[in-house]
């Protein structure tokens, strides 16, 4: 069989790599120029990245022989998955493959918000132990959670509060047979004293939390985003914070990523942020990487890939 040339925008596991290597040529792109210029060099067959590596509609355009482009992980923001649906060209990720990552780290966010984790850990690195004098923290159990999106994560999401002793329910576009309660939008928000956002970033969604459903939520509520920033309208979430509508907000994602050391919102003593790590673990990151390189292989060799993986099958088969 012939190697064919594989255009990897950004390292994936190493075990998943050396897996790459036995069925195609892997070329490492340094940057989007580089890609560019190795792409219009090279007959490339694949292009594989994972979150920031950008498949531009340029990139595909130079890639007349082009089969597939892969997503190590989820979300598809870049990837220019019209360009590539015009081409026929399938756009496969690893869904499901980041589920439990996502889902602790959501947690891991709600407890740190709910207890101001970091704050106190601060505080004793700075010699102030008796912080505690003054300290009251929240109480997960018993208080009723906001699930927006009940996809995978949202699910995993629901189990975990759910163990904790949380009350769930949830909204989305389309409701699920699950056993967790459903409830219009602005209900949904109303009653929560979290909310939890997993819903994927369109332009339908973009800026979902702006000022109406920030004077909604129920006063003091702690928001958490493990999903995408731009979900979030950040001049509405500042001013909610700042009038104390909103409890708390705590994220792994940002928009822009990364976000401007001036923003305002990144100092703000009721945000806490972290840098778009919650899928960045060794297990999910081996897996992901396999799961994305067995169906490249696949597609290059004309075999079906795992079912539900490529993104826009429906497109393509229209």
């Amino acid at each position: 069989m012939e190697s064919l040339p594989i255009l990897l925008l950004e390292p994936i596991h190493p075990e998943a790599r050396a897996r790459l290597e036995t069925f195609g040529q892997v070329l490492d792109a340094r940057d989007e120029a580089d890609a560019l210029q190795r792409a219009e060099a090279t007959p490339i067959a694949a292009i594989v990245t994972r979150g920031r590596g950008p498949v531009t509609a340029a990139l595909i355009e130079a890639c007349p022989r082009l089969r597939v482009i892969a997503r190590v992980g989820v979300g598809l923001d870049n990837i220019d998955v019209v360009a590539a649906s015009a081409r026929g060209i399938p756009v496969v990720n690893a869904p499901g493959s980041t589920t439990q990552a996502v889902a602790e780290q959501t947690m891991l966010l709600m407890l740190a918000l709910a207890r101001r984790l970091v704050d106190l850990a601060t505080a004793v690195r700075d010699g102030r132990w008796e912080v505690r004098a003054g300290y009251t923290g929240l109480e997960l159990g018993g208080r009723t959670l906001g699930i927006v999106g009940m996809g995978d994560i949202g699910q995993r999401v629901a189990a975990l509060a759910s163990a904790f002793g949380m009350e769930v329910r949830y909204w989305s576009r389309t409701p699920r047979d699950v056993v967790v309660p459903y409830r219009p939008f602005e209900a949904l928000l109303a009653e929560s004293e979290v909310v939890s956002l997993h819903v994927a970033l369109t332009p339908e969604t973009r800026h979902l939390l702006a000022a109406p459903q920030f004077g909604a939520m129920k006063p003091g509520a702690l928001l958490v985003n493990t999903a995408r920033g731009g979900l979030v309208d950040p001049a509405a979430l500042r001013q909610a914070l700042d009038q104390g509508l909103l409890g708390g907000y705590a994220t792994d994602v940002w928009d822009p990523e990364p976000p401007s050391p001036a923003d305002p919102l990144l100092r703000h003593e009721r945000v806490l942020v972290v840098p778009h790590v919650a899928a960045l673990t060794e297990a999910t990151f081996r897996r992901m990487s396999q799961r994305t390189v067995e169906n490249v292989r696949a597609i290059l060799h004309d075999e079906a890939p795992e079912p539900g993986c490529i993104f826009n099958a429906a497109t393509l088969a229209s």
